[in-house]
């Protein structure tokens, strides 16, 4: 398992991480050993939000729950993971999310909450899970600092936000942040269409992220990569899907040349690009998370990584 550095720090972590948010609805048994794969295939890294899972008994956060029960009978120590989650979005008493709350006290408790489910006493890093259209870069500042002054978390960054909206909030925190999390893979590529379509007035040139990754890269930013084998926005997977052909095909090439599975090249389709990101893998099977994590081994060539993009429907001007 390959290693990739977390931002402006000399925090270095798996560059593919478990993504805990489908833990709410396995059995304890089965958090337990999706827990151990995912050590065992050399993943170190935890990525969790407050909002996972929605059990009936136990509500909002119920994945987090699970990872603490999961993790005391796992036999791993605090010290095998570095365990990231997210705040900052607020569930009415019916857990249907209402509203994206940034204010102090909203990110305090979520925190304290993250904790008491998890049984944990601190974070590694802590995201703003989406950018709330009313925050105030003050309040949040003066709640990292308070986070940051108990020992609580020792790392910041943000989840789905766009450049302008990272440098407005980085203009008032004192901690640097180290992390986006985005949505990236061989069927969402946005981020990377516009480049290629510059000066083109086809679909392919909307920018719709404002530059991300560039911006990323040059600010010293790790962009981690939810839903990597999504295509759309949670529509389905588009491995071994009838819908994606030449895909599959190409993803079938590449994985016996390189004794792997398709999840594995399609991991590695991401971590190829020179941005360093993080690749975040949601399954909660632990024969899944092996396969998929040995994509952190394999190095494509610039020729594979380019048929691969073509083969996902996408074009060179």
């Amino acid at each position: 398992m390959k290693t990739v550095k977390i931002g402006n720090s000399n925090w270095r972590t798996s560059n593919v991480a478990l993504g805990i948010m489908r833990m709410g609805t396995l059995p304890v048994p089965r958090a337990v050993e999706a827990l151990q794969a995912a050590h065992e295939a050399g993943i170190n890294f935890i990525d969790s939000a407050d909002i996972y899972g929605n059990d009936p008994q136990l509500g909002r956060g119920s994945s987090e729950i699970h990872f603490g029960q999961a993790f005391k009978q796992s036999g791993l120590q605090r010290e095998d993971f570095y365990i990231q989650s997210k705040g900052g979005l607020y569930a009415n008493l019916d857990n249907k999310i209402t509203r994206y709350d940034s204010s102090k006290h909203q990110l305090i408790s979520a925190v304290d909450g993250i904790l008491k489910r998890m049984g944990i006493d601190y974070l590694d890093s802590f995201l703003i899970h989406r950018p709330d259209p009313l925050m105030e870069p003050a309040e949040i500042a003066a709640a990292f600092d308070e986070l940051q002054a108990a020992g609580k978390v020792w790392h910041f960054g943000v989840s789905n936000f766009n450049p302008q909206q990272i440098a407005m909030l980085q203009e008032a925190v004192d901690q640097k942040l180290l992390v986006d999390q985005v949505q990236f893979g061989l069927c969402h590529t946005g981020m990377i269409d516009f480049g290629l379509h510059t000066n083109m007035t086809d679909t392919g040139a909307i920018n719709h992220d404002g530059g991300l990754i560039e911006y990323t890269r040059r600010v010293g930013m790790t962009i981690q990569t939810w839903s990597p084998f999504q295509y759309g926005t949670f529509a389905g997977t588009f491995i071994n899907n009838d819908k994606f052909p030449e895909l599959n095909a190409e993803l079938a090439k590449l994985a016996d040349k390189y004794g792997v599975s398709k999840n594995a090249i399609a991991v590695a389709w991401i971590l190829r690009h020179p941005a360093h990101m993080q690749v975040l893998l949601g399954t909660m099977n632990p024969d899944h998370i092996k396969d998929s994590a040995a994509g952190s081994d394999v190095t494509l060539t610039r020729q594979e990584w380019y048929d691969l993009y073509l083969a996902a429907g996408h074009d060179l001007p």
